[in-house]
């Protein structure tokens, strides 16, 4: 192998490890010929495998079997405890090169029940169902211990190899042992104990090792607090680390259950546009999964999952020779097979592999949208458009995104920042900064609705064209175009603002969502406004006329409640700013004591709807737009900050012309403060400042000072 091809070999392998899930599992090394070469375990697969190709390998032996890997394959599980009983399973049935541990034939222990008339309890790493009930494996060897010891102190069993029988017993044959003296056994085998007493106890003790631990846990946690009332803690200590270890009993795996015998196991998923399947199939053999492998399959003729499963299984098992007479399927199957049996489990520990299966199934079509979006990101972008805009109900896919949000303290430094999203993409040529002009003291709403304002009053409908001819002092020019969405960093108050002036005051039509965050400031919430416009009869607004019902309501910025029109009209008095031959109406009635958003025109009021999109907190639509959301809030409080920190560096001399930076620095380090330079200037020393910046400059400072001192 050339250099050129393992770095490409490595490249290869790298694109593999980045698509890995960050869940449990077992990893399985390929060689050149597909051989399987190493299997591992992983509590984070992801960090695992990457471990042997992003970190320097210090031992030789890990060095070659890097050099030998050509491909990755994997299987999810729900638990730390399944990994680790699967590379077992793995490792018996592959006997993979590089494997050193569990190849001498060992296995994890079971504990056996006899199925004896005095049934004995004991571990073991045979199975033998003929010989009795099985339960395990378990890979934590602690927690078995502890349930046996509980399970001998609690119910005695027997632990002699007699063969007991009820006429063995009856005719006095056995005598009674040392346990029986120390108390640790019922005596059975001497009539001590009765026959049906002792299978009551067997009977607990099953009930136990299958799982139903509440009752032992009960019991050893009120005898942990009764040692603790009584001061014997070093005693408590010991019962709570076996109430501790009986906790890690209970876990029940899914890759290991001696009720299965041999089964095949298969699941089938599809992409979102239904062109692929994804078919992932499980071979289980003795109660262990030993075979993990998903197939991606293209539809031609836009087949069934029925027909494309059917096809599958028959090609699978074919590949693989399995004999399996029990196929295990997620829905009723219409065909049959001659050598197996369908079947569709509901509950029990078939119903958990199925489930396996089908998270193995999800996460390969996961791992292969991220490859294919590796090579292509733009499509990433488009899918997240097209699911927002599914989401939202919108016309067109949302490709320009505009996000406001305000920042001050209390009303001072009071600011406003847009950032601009294009195919889910920061644009930050688009970024636009706003200080805020009208707005006296700390008023979000009509802060958002200035500044909604000044970014689209030069797109009104009562503006020909509707395109920004030139550059404005916002920093809007021709080339700038309506988003196809806008989002507020807020909830319904910001939403309505927003709606009033977009769709009230200056006519246009654009979809308006927000983001509503919780108690603990973190987003929780998509928020949408659907919107119906409802103009006066002659106004029609971009969505059509108003009803004779709707004019005689105005709209409270709850969730679509309505108030009268007389006492919406009592809450504003339009006060006109000119502001570059464009009217702002700034608020001046302040009668609004329910927060209700401000409307600004009262002469042309919109019903419109919030409704709250469910969104999964994990998926990636919801990181996206929590990621836009601090994005636009880091670039609001950014700009607050910088101007805060010039206004506390201000001082009187910035606010005269014509003295400068320098000429104020030496005038302070003169002075020392403003205060006594003005009493300076006051009390005859301009001889003196006229020495330290000259003449001209001394006087245009006199005369500053003597016209504040009047005024």
């Amino acid at each position: 192998m050339t250099k050129e091809e393992n770095i490409q070999r490595l490249e290869r392998l790298k694109e593999i490890v980045l698509s890995l899930p960050e869940k449990p599992g077992s990893y399985q090394y390929y060689d050149k010929d597909g051989v399987i070469i190493y299997v591992g375990k992983a509590k984070n697969l992801k960090a695992r495998v990457s471990s042997y190709f992003h970190k320097e390998v210090d031992r030789f032996k890990t060095k070659v079997l890097v050099s030998k890997i050509w491909d990755i394959s994997y299987t999810v599980v729900n638990t730390e405890e399944d990994a680790l009983l699967l590379e077992n399973a793995l490792i018996k049935k592959y006997n993979p090169r590089y494997n050193v541990l569990l190849k001498d034939g060992k296995t994890y222990p079971s504990i056996c029940i006899t199925g004896e008339q005095f049934p004995r309890i004991f571990k073991t790493r045979t199975i033998n169902k003929k010989y009795g009930t099985y339960y395990g494996p378990y890979s934590h060897l602690g927690s078995m211990y502890t349930i046996l010891d509980l399970i001998k102190k609690l119910y005695k069993p027997r632990t002699c190899c007699y063969p007991l029988t009820k006429e063995n017993v009856k005719s006095g044959k056995y005598q009674p042992c040392l346990e029986y003296h120390i108390k640790n056994c019922g005596a059975p085998c001497c009539n001590r104990q009765s026959w049906e007493n002792y299978q009551e106890n067997i009977a607990k003790a099953r009930e136990i090792l299958k799982g139903n631990t509440r009752i032992l846990s009960q019991h050893v946690y009120s005898e942990m607090m009764k040692k603790a009332e009584e001061m014997k803690f070093e005693e408590a200590e010991e019962l709570k680390k076996q109430y501790i270890l009986i906790d890690q009993f209970c876990a029940k795996s899914e890759v290991v259950s001696h009720t299965i015998t041999d089964v095949d196991v298969f699941c089938i998923d599809d992409d979102d546009a239904k062109a692929n399947a994804f078919i992932n199939y499980m071979h289980v053999t003795n109660g262990t999964i030993n075979q993990s492998f998903t197939y991606e399959y293209k539809r031609k003729l836009d087949e069934t999952d029925e027909d494309l499963l059917l096809s599958a299984i028959i090609e699978i098992r074919e590949r693989f020779g399995s004999k399996a007479k029990e196929i295990i399927v997620p829905f009723e199957m219409d065909w049959q097979m001659q050598d197996a049996q369908f079947f569709v489990p509901q509950r029990g520990d078939k119903h958990h592999l199925l489930e396996l299966s089908m998270m193995n199934c999800k996460q390969y079509r996961i791992d292969r949208l991220k490859q294919s979006e590796k090579l292509n990101p733009e499509q990433k972008q488009t899918r997240l458009m097209k699911e927002l805009k599914e989401k939202l109900g919108l016309k067109k896919l949302p490709y320009r995104i505009e996000l406001f949000d305000n920042s001050n303290i209390s009303g001072t430094n009071a600011v406003a920042g847009m950032v601009v999203y294009k195919g889910m993409k920061k644009s930050k040529q688009d970024y636009r900064k706003y200080n805020i002009k009208t707005v006296v003291g700390p008023d979000d709403y009509a802060s958002m609705q200035e500044v909604v304002f000044r970014r689209y009053r030069e797109y009104s409908a009562e503006n020909s064209g509707g395109d920004s001819i030139a550059t404005n002092e916002e920093g809007n020019t021709a080339t700038d175009t309506l988003p196809d969405l806008i989002i507020c960093d807020g909830g319904i108050g910001q939403m309505h603002c927003v709606h009033d002036i977009v769709y009230g005051e200056l006519g246009l039509d654009i979809p308006i969502a927000g983001l509503a965050k919780n108690d603990k400031h973190r987003t929780q919430e998509l928020l949408f406004l659907k919107h119906n416009d409802n103009d006066n009869e002659g106004n029609n607004g971009p969505n059509g006329p108003e009803t004779s019902d709707e004019k005689n309501n105005g709209l409270c910025g709850s969730h679509g409640l309505k108030t009268s029109e007389n006492n919406y009209n009592e809450l504003y008095e339009l006060h006109e700013l000119k502001d570059n031959n464009n009217e702002f109406r700034e608020l001046k009635d302040s009668k609004n004591n329910d927060n209700r958003p401000r409307g600004l025109k009262d002469n042309k009021k919109t019903k419109a709807e919030i409704i709250t999109i469910q969104l999964k907190p994990e998926s990636e639509l919801f990181r996206t737009l929590t990621a836009m959301q601090d994005e636009v809030h880091r670039y609001a409080i950014s700009f607050h900050r910088d101007k805060r920190s010039k206004n506390a560096l201000h001082s009187e001399l910035d606010n005269i012309p014509g003295i400068g930076e320098k000429t104020r620095e030496i005038l302070l380090k003169k002075y020392k403060t403003v205060k006594k330079l003005r009493d300076a200037a006051a009390s005859g020393g301009f001889e003196d400042i006229a020495a330290a910046i000259g003449k001209s400059k001394a006087k245009i400072l006199v005369e500053f000072f003597a016209a504040s001192g009047k005024e």
